[in-house]
């Protein structure tokens, strides 16, 4: 038979070892390792690259660009009026993004001034750059020109102008409607320079 006095011994000592049990699981738990997860992003899935011509009457140059692209003409650029109407936007809507295209005739003593235009508007919206990376380039049908590659969390990781150094200067910048990240952007910025240096490779100047 149990006596009273050992039934309130049992009674006590039951708290107490429930707290010696809970004390021994978190400092167990303190003291493991944590891994933590690797940031995860949406899948994206790329289509093939397929390319048509954008012939426009009245335009001094002609290209081509993906099937997937739709080409507008520029009505502001940066908030500025373009300086022509053979400015336009080529938009991929699958990605939020887009490409500036700008151009301009060289006059007299302004071929200079326009290389040196071309780099300050590189570094101008790329005030986050980690590095800025220029190639110089000459397309199978003679065109010359240099690319950027823009590193970190820049508004614009790609870069271009090509010209015949005579007549015509064409620019394109690569822009995300999306706030710029490196890792999560850097698979697009791979996918679309492939078409950037299409468009490049397949200009023609028309005059």
């Amino acid at each position: 038979m149990i006596k009273l006095n050992d039934v309130n011994r049992k009674i006590i000592c039951f708290p107490a070892a429930c707290f010696l049990l809970l004390a021994n699981l978190f400092f167990i738990s303190c003291n493991s390792s944590y891994t933590p997860k690797p940031t995860g992003y949406f899948k994206i899935e790329f289509p093939q690259h397929q390319y048509q011509q954008f012939q426009q009457a009245g335009f001094p140059y002609t290209f081509e660009y993906p099937v997937y692209a739709h080409i507008l003409r520029d009505t502001t650029f940066f908030d500025d009026k373009p300086e022509n109407p053979y400015w336009i936007n080529i938009d991929f809507p699958q990605f939020n993004a887009r490409i500036y295209v700008s151009y301009k005739q060289i006059g007299p003593n302004s071929f200079d001034k326009l290389k040196e235009d071309a780099y300050k508007m590189t570094f101008k919206h790329t005030y986050k750059a980690t590095s800025i990376d220029d190639s110089v380039m000459e397309t199978p049908l003679g065109i010359s020109g240099v690319f950027f590659n823009v590193g970190g969390n820049a508004a614009t990781a790609k870069q271009f102008y090509v010209t015949d150094s005579v007549k015509n200067f064409l620019r394109g910048a690569l822009y995300f409607d999306t706030a710029p990240n490196e890792d999560s952007l850097g698979i697009v910025n791979q996918f679309l320079q492939e078409d950037m240096r299409h468009i490049i490779n397949t200009l023609q100047w028309k005059n």
